[in-house]
């Protein structure tokens, strides 16, 4: 799965690799969570562009956004029949950008966070989908709508494996126009969605910090405390 995300990438950066524009303000983010609103690009009037989407999809059918915190996370092998997901897998696909994910990993009674990057330590874009919901009472935008996303997530590569069974969807980046295409065929979508390789992916034991939603500084990332003794070394799967 995937819950809790950074993308503290410089902005200069950020824009000179993706389509965000200046319209989308960016702040340095060290622990993004569920509920928040996240930096994505999607397609309008054919063309790529920044915004912002809050993370936890609301499908235009729900009664109210309540649900949105159990539809964070869309799993690559049943999105396209799950009906929280089939319309938006179908025809509104985004790109969720980040630079890194968490993962936990239980160490006796504690457990034990993981960051996971590219080993390159480049940006990248999750496999996302959004949704619009309209509130009768409006929405942020002033329009009545609240647009929201979730992150495809697959099996997880022998990287990760040890430490959860799946991962977040990292789109190579030749394949990230074919995943925002409307005109891409579902056997080509399906086809994308698959790990990051293990040689292109990098994981090391963080600070407990992250583990605390309110904080989302540097301190996130900090090496663990080593009186707290639970940075247990990560076994790989052997090939």
């Amino acid at each position: 799965m995937c819950g809790r995300y950074t993308l503290a990438t410089p902005a200069d950066a950020l824009r000179a690799r993706f389509p965000v524009g200046e319209s989308v303000q960016l702040r340095p983010r060290y622990n993004v969570a569920p509920g928040d609103d996240v930096v994505a690009v999607g397609l309008r009037d054919g063309a790529p562009v920044g915004r912002l989407l809050r993370w936890g999809l609301v499908p235009p059918w729900a009664p109210d956004p309540s649900g949105g915190f159990r539809t964070i996370n869309a799993r690559a092998e049943t999105v396209a029949v799950k009906p929280a997901y089939r319309d938006a897998f179908a025809r509104r696909r985004c790109l969720v950008l980040a630079d890194g994910f968490y993962e936990w990993r239980r160490v006796g009674r504690a457990r034990q966070p993981y960051h996971v990057t590219r080993a390159d330590g480049a940006p990248f874009a999750f496999a996302g989908l959004w949704s619009g919901w309209r509130d009768p009472r409006g929405g942020p935008d002033g329009d009545g709508w609240l647009r929201t996303c979730a992150i495809v997530t697959t099996r997880a590569n022998e990287r990760i494996a040890g430490i959860h069974p799946r991962m977040p969807v990292i789109l190579d980046p030749a394949a990230e126009a074919a995943w925002l295409d409307p005109a891409t065929p579902p056997a080509r979508l399906h086809a994308l969605l698959r790990p990051l390789p293990a040689e292109l992916t990098a994981v090391r034991p963080v600070s407990a910090a992250v583990n605390d939603a309110r904080r989302d500084g540097p301190e996130c990332l900090a090496d663990p405390d080593p009186a707290a003794a639970v940075a247990a070394p990560l076994e790989l799967p052997r090939r």
